[in-house]
């Protein structure tokens, strides 16, 4: 399996995508209160994305241009 990870520059790696989420979230709830949830909402959105979605696309991706290209 490829990682997908290896291609990405340090802040755009698993640990700085979940930090960063979970910090915008609590900040949120600290400044929102009860309001936290509308802006936690697409930060979840954005973080499922590049950190269950992309991966798996790109994992695939890379899988098939290998294959492609012959190199094992």
């Amino acid at each position: 399996m490829h990682n997908p990870w290896a291609h990405k520059p340090w802040w755009c790696q698993p640990w700085s995508i979940f930090l960063t989420g979970s910090l915008l979230i609590a900040a949120s709830y600290t400044w929102l209160g009860a309001w936290w949830i509308l802006p936690a909402i697409p930060v979840l959105v954005w973080m499922g994305y590049f950190l269950v979605v992309w991966p798996r696309l790109m994992s695939r991706y890379l899988s098939d241009a290998e294959s492609q290209s012959g190199v094992e």
